[in-house]
């Protein structure tokens, strides 16, 4: 924590489509989600419940994108801690852009039986590894 604030989130969604691993110039792997999460609420005049959706932009990086990549698939259950990140650019036409992401820090898969394959279980496969913790500083990412 730094100069007394706190920039965490945690998110337990599922993964809308499957995770693609690519690798940056320095060798690191990263590997981009967009994971779905619930809410529902009641709306006042009809009474009736209503179920949204959020898409959330995440960015796994090093073994942690490696195991996201080679374990999980859409549909997944996925929890994510991690720190949410504002990229800014200019467009090719000048505009001001920008996009905001969860950077993750700690993923853990969520469920049982993995589909890419075989019959044994993620976790199985993984043991101590799907709760790999990795700390990276901007200085370590290309943007």
């Amino acid at each position: 924590m730094s100069k007394g604030t706190v920039n965490k989130v945690i998110l337990l969604g599922r993964i809308g489509s499957d995770p693609e691993i690519k690798y940056m110039p320095s060798g690191v792997s990263v590997t981009n989600i967009s994971l779905a999460t619930n809410d529902s609420y009641k709306d006042k005049k009809t009474g009736q419940i209503i179920d949204a959706t959020e898409w959330h932009r995440v960015a796994v990086f090093g073994q942690q994108a490696e195991n996201v990549g080679q374990y999980c698939q859409k549909g997944s259950l996925l929890y994510v801690e991690g720190r949410i990140r504002t990229n800014r650019w200019k467009d090719q036409s000048g505009q001001d852009r920008s996009s905001t992401e969860i950077v993750a820090i700690t993923t853990q898969f969520i469920g049982g039986k993995s589909n890419r394959g075989n019959n044994s279980t993620a976790e199985d496969s993984l043991n101590e590894e799907n709760q790999v913790k990795e700390d990276f500083s901007d200085d370590d990412l290309p943007f």
